[in-house]
């Protein structure tokens, strides 16, 4: 695979990601500095959505994310990097020299796949921050969810469908729009709230840095963070435009990950001192944060502006990558034959609109259960695992690839090689797998809900997507189904 492969790999990631993808067409063959790929990881990485989902947990969120960045953020950065530097193809080609074709398929199907969950969610937390424009009282009204997703995700086919890039500015400017000035700003309110005497709604002393043993469903959220951190690897594709690959690689990774963990946690923490655990919307809980804290410092007024900084950033990097991933599986699938003939169409914009189209359909579909699920913040958890689990399937594949690969192919030329590779692959390995199966757990923020109800939509997801469907497609795989004649050439004029 080709270029297409860069925003495919992209598809887990926040509308911040997308901005890496307009400063990755403008690096070219250019050699780049370490600290302009430690920015360039750092805007793929962070973002504030997910910041209530930790703040839940108060000071011990700061663990929380430490975690998952020791044993899976590095490794995945290590590996990817080593991978890149030798096998062109992105992942596709990785784990289909690694470990098969097929499996190879699966791999990029995965992040394709995680997409039809990640749409709703990140629309949900749109639709939530709107409501703080029109009406706080909407962030927790499902049926004006599930209008916003299902509006909001067909007007971005409709202009992905055009082959527009009129809006790649404002993906490009998301990672300051709807990250770095609301999130300083949300951490310099705290910080002023708790100076002036005000207590934290969360105890901030040292012995609350572990979260409280609760059983394992107490440790459920930290599963968020894995699709925090995940989409490392197509910043891996940078690796041999550093001069000295070996030690520069290394340093860009550490100082990036100080700077997503810095972006993560201290908004997280700003909201836990303001909104109680008990009263905080996994959705709506940055918004509520700023509306309590601009309440108090008498500037409500800056609450609509707050907020449509947040969506324009959220939607402009959804209009930007919305045909990535597709892109990315279509340009297989026509070389090797995976996807039949009427999902391989282009229209005459060179966009592949049938996959946009059937995909809408199924994000139309999901999006209504919103408006049947009442508590939307359990509809988005479900939704923000299931995304999770079909990704770190991914992950297991490409990190047994790259041990694979660093057994057959040993003197393949690589410009840059991880240290202890196979121990590194083994820590990500078994970190990926213990997230997928805590996944299945339901969180004890959603006490009272069916285990067995909430076991069957996660394992029901994660095997539909993840599994059935493209095994489906690799069984019914016809001769007829490929078209080698497909190149990058063909759908230039259409991608975003």
């Amino acid at each position: 695979m080709s270029s297409a492969d860069v925003p495919a790999d992209d598809a887990g990631r926040s509308g911040a990601a997308r901005a890496a993808g307009a400063a990755r067409a403008t690096v070219g063959s250019q050699k780049i500095t370490w600290l302009t790929l430690a920015m360039m990881t750092t805007s793929s990485v962070a973002s504030l959505r997910a910041s209530p989902t930790m703040a839940v947990y108060g000071l011990a969120c700061v663990f929380l994310y430490l975690l998952p960045a020791v044993v899976f953020l590095i490794p995945t950065a290590l590996v990817s990097a080593e991978l890149a530097s030798g096998w062109s193809g992105g992942v596709y080609n990785w784990v289909a020299q690694g470990l098969s074709k097929p499996l190879g398929f699966l791999a990029v199907w995965c992040q394709f796949a995680m997409t039809i969950f990640y749409y709703p969610s990140l629309l949900a937390y749109v639709a939530s921050t709107i409501a703080y424009v029109i009406d706080p009282d909407l962030a927790s009204n499902g049926v004006y969810t599930a209008i916003v997703i299902v509006v909001v995700y067909w007007t971005g086919v409709w202009v992905s469908s055009r082959g527009t890039n009129a809006v790649a500015g404002l993906a490009s400017w998301g990672l300051i729009i709807g990250t770095l000035i609301p999130g300083a700003l949300l951490v310099v309110l705290g910080m002023v709230f708790l100076g002036q005497g005000n207590p934290s709604a969360a105890p901030m002393d040292a012995s609350h840095f572990f979260p409280q043993w609760t059983g394992i469903a107490s440790l459920v959220l930290i599963v968020n963070n894995f699709l925090s951190y995940s989409g490392m690897e197509m910043n891996a594709v940078h690796v041999n435009k550093l001069r000295d690959p070996a030690k520069e690689f290394p340093k860009s990774m550490f100082l990036a990950m100080g700077m997503v963990l810095l972006i993560f946690i201290l908004p997280a923490l700003a909201i836990s001192w303001v909104i109680p655990a008990d009263q905080l919307s996994l959705t709506a809980g940055v918004m509520q944060a700023f509306d309590a804290f601009f309440q108090y410092f008498h500037i409500g007024w800056l609450v609509p502006i707050v907020a449509v900084g947040l969506c324009a950033a959220s939607v402009g990097g959804m209009l930007t990558w919305l045909a990535g991933p597709s892109k990315g599986l279509l340009l297989i699938s026509r070389q090797e034959g995976y996807l039949p003939p009427f999902l391989q169409k282009l229209n005459a914009q060179g966009i592949q609109q049938n996959i946009l189209v059937t995909q809408g359909l199924v994000t139309t579909v999901i999006a209504l259960l919103y408006a049947l699920i009442p508590d939307v913040s359990s509809v988005y958890w479900i939704f923000s695992v299931i995304t999770t689990q079909v990704y770190l399937i991914m992950y297991l594949l490409m990190f047994l690839a790259a041990i694979q690969l660093r057994r057959k192919q040993p003197d393949h030329p690589r410009g840059y090689r991880a240290p202890l590779l196979t121990t590194i692959c083994v820590v990500g390995f078994i970190a990926s797998a213990l997230a997928m199966a805590i996944g299945f757990v339901p969180s004890s923020q959603f006490g009272g809900s069916s285990v067995w109800a909430y076991i069957a939509i996660v394992g029901g997801g994660l095997l539909l997507l993840g599994l059935v469907i493209p095994f489906a497609f690799l069984k019914a795989r016809k001769p007829g189904w490929r078209q080698p004649d497909a190149t990058d050439a063909q759908m230039e004029g259409g991608a975003a």
